[in-house]
């Protein structure tokens, strides 16, 4: 159910970022936009739709946002690899966008998907009501600036200088904010389209973002590079903290374990509806990319 699920939402979400970038200038950053956009899971916008059929949205109601999400996400993550960030060469098993082009394209290449992803939230066919759309728009900015993503990634960069491994509790924070707000925003989206409370969303993406995070960090150490179509054991070879390093390798696979028995938890109002979200918590933390 999941994966189907998975492919499905991923298909929708790749014909509406296509749709979107129809007709735009043919300049080396459109096609970088749709280089960044292509391939990847997909798990933020399948929070997005799996979440709004929650409350009986239909998938076709839900992809706008689901769109503009996997847009900011592939903008973050354009924006990391550069050389001034981590300096990474592969993503998603391909070269990075500033390898395979330039710097600054690969800077518009992130700065044009980050305003495409509010253009797509802004549109009359995200939601029929002003207040939602713009609930969205304003919900995103948070998350994703200085208040969520951002924040998280200027901490850890500030990280890299601090002369000390960070604690358990500023690894936590740094990735509730680097990785975590995004998620959340994804599994918060449902409820925010159907005009519903997102506070049971709110908690089973905060234990399955962190869940997520720490299942990264352990690919790091287990994992294989033709698989995560990444680099792997970076972090050890940066001497980054991370929590595989703070509570060991079986410890953060019971910490991991825990969280997504939390996220399980936190979907206990929806009853059986809320059943493939549950099997994307078990997902997080058994992938191997």
């Amino acid at each position: 159910m999941f994966q189907s699920s998975l492919t499905s939402a991923a298909e929708r979400i790749e014909a509406r970022l296509s749709a979107a970038l129809a007709g735009s200038a043919d300049q080396p950053v459109t096609h970088a936009m749709r280089y960044a956009v292509s391939g990847g899971k997909r798990l933020r916008g399948f929070l997005v739709i799996e979440s709004a059929g929650l409350y009986g949205i239909a998938p076709e109601a839900a992809v706008d946002a689901a769109a503009a999400v996997e847009a900011l996400h592939a903008y973050s993550l354009v924006h990391d690899d550069m050389p001034c960030m981590d300096d990474d060469d592969l993503r998603r098993g391909q070269p990075t966008v500033h390898v395979k082009w330039d710097d600054g394209t690969a800077l518009l290449t992130g700065d044009a998907l980050q305003t495409l992803a509010f253009d797509l939230l802004a549109g009359p066919s995200c939601h029929a009501d002003p207040a939602v759309r713009i609930d969205l728009v304003a919900s995103l900015a948070k998350a994703s600036g200085i208040d969520g993503m951002v924040l998280g990634q200027a901490q850890d960069i500030a990280a890299e200088t601090a002369g000390r491994p960070l604690s358990l509790e500023e690894i936590t924070e740094l990735q509730a904010n680097k990785t975590g707000a995004l998620i959340r925003w994804s599994a918060e989206a449902g409820a925010r389209l159907a005009r519903a409370d997102i506070a049971p969303l709110t908690a089973y993406s905060t234990a399955l973002g962190l869940a997520f995070q720490i299942a990264d960090d352990i690919l790091d150490v287990e994992g294989d590079a033709a698989k995560t179509g990444k680099r792997v054991h970076k972090d050890a070879e940066a001497g980054k903290a991370t929590f595989v390093s703070l509570l060991g390798l079986d410890g953060a696979k019971a910490r991991a374990k825990a969280l997504v028995e939390e996220a399980e938890d936190a979907l206990s109002p929806f009853g059986e509806g809320a059943e493939t979200l549950k099997q994307a918590a078990r997902f997080v933390i058994a992938r191997e990319s």
